[in-house]
């Protein structure tokens, strides 16, 4: 098969389209020839080199996938060759305390297909038979790739962590990625007001079109606070949706009420953020950690999405072997939604 793979860690010219051998199952697993995987900046992550993982060279990324079955495992239950299924990418021991509670992401063997093994950039893949999810005929591959990840992590963050409910206001920092726009979509189901920011009036008028209810741009308005308090009657927001890091922290803390949460799931700006601890303190925020959804939230969220309440948001097709210039795109920010690439 083929591979969008790296030998060494870097930039995007690290890549390589090439052929390995196929993928051998176990007998829980399956295999499963993909149709579509859609980027992440795991991938970017990855690519670069997290020094805490032992990533074994050569190596291809991709969590989010769409595909069909080819090859059933001789324990694995409830697939048949020719399924059309998307992937579950949470990879969990099934014994701990935590997998006993249905908390699959703290799982103390936490691992997530695409980073701690080969994933999706691929021409095939081998996964868990009890992570795939059957593909309803309506839903295009494409689509279903693209509303894995990030949306496990919004609805987590939005509902699980965040709580937010009807009448509440809803900060969403930097709309236009997979996690950020998702996270508007699901805000505005649990019935509350929307604010987003970016520093793209064309992505704060397509954040519109998907349920936001007011824009701010931060390049043009550096000061974007205050245009959040001016929005809330000068309260602040119930919650803060942030995934951007050290560039928005401080002031994603500033932007919430009194006892307001400011849930977590990222950092790509930086790691370390400024904290005005006073402002933590004298306000008695909540500062809340999230990550992706466990099996349930991850069910839950797909039938939304089967049932067309929550819609796929997708930037751009683009075959896997230019997976290097789509890869740029998104490192750069030019993206709205996710890109999809397909072998």
């Amino acid at each position: 098969m083929n591979a969008l793979l790296f030998h060494e860690f870097g930039g995007p010219d690290k890549l390589r389209y090439e052929d390995v051998p196929d993928p051998t199952i176990a007998p829980h697993e399956v295999l499963v020839r993909v149709k579509a995987c859609a980027l992440n900046h795991l991938d970017l992550f990855v690519r670069e080199g997290i020094p805490t993982l032992k990533t074994p060279l050569p190596f291809w990324t991709g969590c989010d996938i769409a595909g069909e079955v080819v090859e059933v495992g001789a324990a694995a239950q409830g697939v048949k060759v020719g399924d059309r299924v998307v992937v579950n990418p949470n990879l969990t021991c099934d014994r701990c305390e935590f997998c006993a509670a249905g908390e699959d992401s703290l799982c103390v063997r936490y691992g997530i297909l695409g980073e701690h093994v080969r994933g999706g950039l691929a021409e095939l893949v081998a996964v868990r038979a009890d992570n795939v999810l059957p593909l309803p005929a309506h839903v295009k591959d494409e689509e279903a790739a693209s509303f894995v990840l990030t949306n496990m992590t919004a609805w987590r963050m939005v509902v699980t962590q965040g709580k937010v409910g009807p009448g509440q206001d809803v900060l969403v920092i930097g709309v236009g990625g997979g996690v950020s726009s998702t996270a508007v979509q699901i805000a505005r189901l649990c019935g509350a007001r929307v604010i987003v920011t970016s520093s793209s009036d064309a992505k704060l008028e397509r954040a519109k079109t998907l349920g936001a209810d007011v824009g701010i741009n931060y390049k043009t308005n550096p000061q974007w606070t205050k245009a959040v308090f001016e929005a809330t009657d000068k309260r602040g927001v119930d919650v803060v949706i942030e995934n951007v890091g050290a560039a928005t922290w401080k002031d994603s803390i500033r932007a919430l009420k009194g006892g307001g949460r400011l849930v977590t799931c990222g950092s790509t700006s930086g790691p370390v953020g400024e904290t005005l601890i006073p402002l933590v303190f004298w306000k008695q925020v909540h500062i809340i950690g999230s990550t992706m959804a466990n099996r349930k939230e991850f069910n839950d969220v797909m039938r939304l999405f089967f049932q067309g309440r929550l819609k796929a948001i997708i930037d751009e097709v683009v075959p896997l072997k230019d997976g290097a210039a789509a890869q740029t795109r998104l490192a750069e920010g030019k993206q709205f939604g996710k890109i999809v690439l397909t072998p």
